[in-house]
């Protein structure tokens, strides 16, 4: 299927590694001008030439911090007109209700909601004038069933997930879409670290530590980065315009909400 993206413009945010470099990799397959960014220059650039060496693609790094203003204004000033805003931070690690002061609460908000809501706010504008606009924020399988321990990561994502459903309304009328990727338990370094926390907590080893992982999913593995990738850049093509406002689960069947 041609998805219609040749010589779009994409930013895709926290993309040096993980889900976020999958969807730029599938957005390059596609023909897009890519721009990827992180905040450590040197595995950013390694990233970018990685994905222009196998894509063919026009990669441009930006190092950029975009829990700060700054950091904000560089991606934007790089790519100034984007068809394409793909949202994505590191989420804040697992812990209890008595773990979150108020420093963990702002910390949360400024890495999984700010750095979202302000980029939709600066690049939505230029897409309805262009009449063609496609945001796709990566959340959490947790902003529909939360857990104990990510109650924080679920909070500040649900927040993001709130803002795009209501601009979503606003902006369909000019085709430009807002949508949501909820992963949970996908191959990355995140859900590494989480097999480490096992490994330290119970005394296992990595491998059993990883078994254990994905024995709570019906599909019994991991997801692959590519898979959630591919999601993304349908949600971008042209044959998505009649899709927004939507919260798409890649959870290997481990949500139990029938909605």
């Amino acid at each position: 299927m041609d998805l219609g993206l040749q010589g779009r413009q994409a930013i895709v945010c926290a993309s040096s590694q993980g889900l976020g470099y999958a969807c730029a990799q599938a957005l390059a397959a596609e023909g897009c001008a890519v721009f990827l960014n992180g905040r450590h220059e040197d595995k950013l650039q390694a990233a970018a030439q990685a994905l222009q060496a196998a894509s063919g693609a026009r990669v441009t790094p930006v190092a950029a911090d975009l829990r700060t203003e700054e950091g904000r204004a560089r991606l934007l000033a790089a790519c100034p007109e984007p068809d394409i805003l793909v949202n994505n931070n590191a989420g804040p690690p697992p812990g209890r209700l008595a773990d979150w002061d108020h420093a963990a609460w702002l910390d949360a908000f400024e890495a999984n909601f700010l750095p979202g809501a302000l980029l939709i706010r600066a690049v939505v504008p230029g897409m309805r004038s262009r009449r063609f606009g496609r945001i796709v924020n990566i959340t959490s399988a947790m902003v529909k069933s939360p857990q104990p321990e990510m109650g924080l990561s679920a909070a500040a994502r649900s927040a993001l997930t709130a803002l795009a459903k209501a601009v979503s309304r606003e902006a369909a009328i000019d085709n430009v879409t807002l949508n949501n990727l909820l992963p949970e338990r996908f191959d990355t370094p995140r859900q590494e670290a989480m097999a480490q926390r096992l490994v330290c907590e119970h005394g296992i080893t990595r491998e059993e530590a990883r078994g254990r992982i994905a024995d709570t999913l019906p599909a019994r593995r991991l997801g692959r980065p590519e898979e959630l990738g591919a999601a993304c850049a349908f949600l971008c093509s042209v044959h998505a315009g009649f899709i927004t406002g939507q919260n798409l689960g890649l959870d290997g069947g481990a949500g139990t909400s029938l909605l």
